[in-house]
């Protein structure tokens, strides 16, 4: 079949096949589909700024008018031996897929498609028809593994002719993984506030990235999430100590099993998975994260969510009454979510 796994399409890139006239980018990293795009489209040799040899369309317009992807394909290309047609923001538009079907079955001898498409699921239209077609390739592109990270982060570092330490590393990893085009822009502005040195340290990451106190919340947070009772109290004590505002920390609960209730739902409605879910998050789910808030899914249905959504709410309003309590009304709502979520998915539908 026209298609490669995710782990392979960096290496097809790197050799793209020259058989192939029409190339999907796919998945819910809208910022690595991007950037493979337009590796792949500099691959062809043809001058990007160049509107007679490249044409940019978008997937909306072409619904609007059908046919012209056929005829942009087809037409004798004037000042080069061939033309690149870039679609973007392709998804479940019927008139590209039936466009693009025809293409494979007749194939342009003077233009090579590339098409950049969101989320496709098996099935799709746009998705089968390349998957299935000959002289057509399926590049499915999901959001960063951490060995992909890993190896973003040293691009970026050796461009900028810096090292980074081990723990510096670690604690950038924490902010990266959901988009690709985000993660290089953090790097990038990491790399430029280190400007001058040779080598980046935590402190560097922290003043770069945000601030320790957001970081300590976020590992609160996933203390809650994956039932660790006592992670849970030795980081908030931490934060008290630090001087935090606890409504802060209900804030930052609240708005975690907020996401968590709108992506569980979305799950059961669409029979998505937890993994697919979570890989499609907006605002991105740091790749760090991730395995903790797709056990959470599981873990809990959207009834369970939205109770637990009362019970945070309702400390939000004790705190508020009675700010003496705050701290202790705090630490007894985030304990009992903790050890709910501790328990073995008994919640799960």
């Amino acid at each position: 079949m026209a298609q490669k796994k995710a782990h392979e399409v960096d290496g097809w890139l790197r050799r793209p096949d020259p058989a192939v006239r029409i190339v999907l980018f796919y998945g819910p990293d809208r910022g690595l589909v991007s950037e493979r795009a337009r590796a792949f489209a500099g691959s062809t040799g043809l001058p990007l700024d160049d509107p007679f040899s490249v044409i940019k369309l978008d997937a909306s317009d072409l619904d609007q008018q059908p046919g012209r992807l056929l005829d942009e394909a087809r037409t004798v290309p004037m000042f080069a031996d061939r033309r690149l047609i870039w679609v973007r923001n392709a998804g479940a538009q019927k008139t590209l897929a039936d466009e693009v079907r025809l293409l494979i079955a007749e194939p342009s001898r003077d233009a090579v498609v590339l098409v950049e498409a969101g989320d496709l699921k098996k099935g799709a239209a746009l998705r089968a028809s390349v998957e299935g077609g000959e002289g057509a390739m399926a590049l499915p592109c999901y959001a960063d593994e951490a060995r992909s990270i890993d190896a973003l982060i040293d691009e970026e570092m050796r461009k900028a002719g810096l090292t980074i330490t081990l723990e510096a590393r670690q604690l950038l990893k924490r902010s990266l993984g959901g988009d690709r085009m985000a993660s290089r822009g953090e790097i990038e502005k990491l790399a430029l506030y280190a400007l001058g040195q040779s080598s980046v340290n935590d402190d560097d990451v922290i003043a770069s990235t945000g601030d320790a106190a957001a970081l300590s919340v976020d590992e609160l947070i996933d203390a809650v999430l994956d039932g660790r009772t006592g992670d849970l109290d030795v980081v908030y004590a931490r934060l008290v100590l630090a001087g935090n505002q606890v409504f802060a920390v209900l804030s930052a609960a609240s708005r975690q099993f907020q996401l968590l209730h709108l992506l569980r739902s979305g799950m059961d409605e669409s029979g998505q998975s937890a993994t697919a879910a979570v890989a499609g998050a907006k605002p991105p789910i740091f790749f760090s994260r991730r395995r903790i808030v797709e056990a959470a899914l599981q873990r809990w249905n959207p009834d369970a969510l939205a109770r637990i959504l009362v019970r945070l709410q309702s400390a939000v309003l004790l705190t508020r009454r009675r700010p003496d309590l705050a701290v202790s009304a705090t630490r007894q709502a985030l304990l009992g979510i903790a050890l709910d979520g501790g328990q073995p998915r008994r919640q799960s539908s």
